[in-house]
């Protein structure tokens, strides 16, 4: 399953977001969206889960990391949004 990962501080990368999720079950991949020019995070990204998606959603949806809420839920094909 693959979720999306909203209001991510600015500081967490790819290593400490999958390391966020893989408590919670086992992650295929983990990507903050950077900023195609500055390389910066645009606060978001996504998870790819090949087990334990739905606890990681209800865990990690409003929880703080680095004083930002969370905004963690399943995500759509470019289509459907």
């Amino acid at each position: 399953m693959n979720i999306y990962v909203g209001n991510l501080p600015w500081s967490i990368d790819d290593q400490q977001l999958e390391d966020l999720f893989k408590e919670h079950g086992e992650v295929t991949s983990a990507r903050v969206i950077t900023d195609r020019f500055t390389k910066r995070s645009r606060g978001f990204g996504f998870v790819e889960m090949e087990s334990g998606a739905e606890d990681a959603i209800q865990a990690l949806n409003d929880s703080e990391v680095e004083g930002r809420k969370l905004v963690v839920n399943e995500s759509k094909p470019k289509e459907d949004r």
